[in-house]
């Protein structure tokens, strides 16, 4: 049987991206003897065009039964009035299935001019509490103002989201360099960073071959820009999500910025970045962050099965990737001169595809 996987384009530069990103995925993947079928779903503008509604039913019910898919970056911000109230729908679809840890790598690539050309780290940020108005209640939002002039937030931290995220972290550093860095602000919010520190740390007493260090968030930030030598870090949602932007720009650009969204049992591919619609449809888009994303989504599938062609097909991408940065081929922001399109063939051609 083949395995499915979901394709949803999204708004701006996302019917660039995506295919590119696909067709990079099924050479690799039938090079590896994988058969995937493509499941073509929507979201955002083409399906208020034709459903009426930027996140139909019809795209949840046929993510009910998937595993894993691809999302393209939308632009709920761009929509008509009536459809830019209540969660977007990237917020929806992580809430439905419980997509908790959010993964974001920051490597360095051949080729690419970095400001911390050594680095390569896993950010693993806690997806599903935190400040973020959209994720943290469970009906309603997390901020509301009592009067006009005032505006309060919720933050939410409990242990057990923060055991949870510690226990990917701890087992994708078994996997990597075998090192933890904790990241809070338990100087200042004692109760709450606190809390997700002291339960991080518990998680490691079941870790000993993993060392672990903890950090400040602003040190943090200044520690990253000073020498990057970081491997794996855990954190809670706004710490990660800064940081993770930061690890992006010193690593290249943000367009390398990578991640996917997981809960144990389904995965979302989803560049870090956004739909860029002031370059859309230009051909201008750099696809390297998804394309990247579409790799580590393989990752996630092959260790979820057990099946070893999913890091197959993840290392095809990736050296296909780092071969054509290496040589110099790549979109303008990273200052190459090719289109999304062409940059997308060079890395295909290196796949032999």
């Amino acid at each position: 049987m083949a395995t499915r996987i979901g394709v949803i384009d999204g708004d701006g530069i996302g019917p660039e991206i995506v295919p590119v990103a696909v067709a990079i995925a099924s050479s690799a993947a039938q090079q590896a003897g994988l058969d995937v079928e493509w499941v073509p779903l929507a979201i955002g503008r083409s399906a208020i065009e034709s459903a009426g509604d930027p996140l139909p039913a019809a795209t949840l019910e046929a993510l009910d039964d998937l595993d894993c898919w691809i999302l393209g970056p939308h632009d709920s911000a761009g929509y008509p009035a009536q459809f830019r109230t209540g969660l977007t729908p990237g917020a929806i679809i992580r809430k439905r299935y419980g997509l908790y840890a959010n993964l974001r790598p920051s490597r360095a690539y051949p080729g690419v001019p970095a400001v911390t050309p050594d680095a390569d780290l896993l950010i693993v940020r806690e997806n599903s509490e935190g400040l973020y108005a959209d994720r943290n209640m469970a009906v309603g939002g997390g901020e509301f103002m009592p009067t006009p002039d005032v505006a309060l937030a919720v933050g939410v931290i409990t242990r057990a989201a923060s055991e949870r995220i510690a226990r990917v972290a701890f087992e994708h550093a078994l996997r990597r360099r075998r090192r933890v860095t904790v990241v809070h602000k338990a100087n200042v919010l004692t109760l709450t960073t606190g809390l997700f520190r002291d339960a991080c740390l518990a998680v490691a007493r079941d870790y000993p071959d993993v060392a672990v260090d903890e950090q400040h968030v602003d040190a943090m930030a200044a520690l990253m820009v000073r020498h990057g030598d970081f491997d794996v870090v855990v954190t809670e949602n706004l710490f990660g999500d800064i940081l993770s932007d930061l690890a992006a720009e010193l690593a290249g650009s943000l367009g390398l910025a990578a991640s996917i969204n997981a809960s144990d049992t389904k995965a979302m591919a989803q560049a870090a970045h956004g739909a860029a619609p002031d370059i859309a449809g230009r051909d201008l888009a750099n696809p390297v962050a998804l394309i990247e994303s579409t790799a580590m989504l393989f990752d996630w599938w092959g260790q979820r099965t057990a099946d070893a062609r999913g890091a197959a097909i993840a290392g095809r991408i990736r050296a296909a990737l780092s071969d054509t940065l290496a040589a110099g081929e790549s979109t303008a922001d990273l200052g190459g001169s090719l289109g999304t399109t062409a940059f997308g063939r060079a890395v295909l051609a290196r796949l032999g595809g």
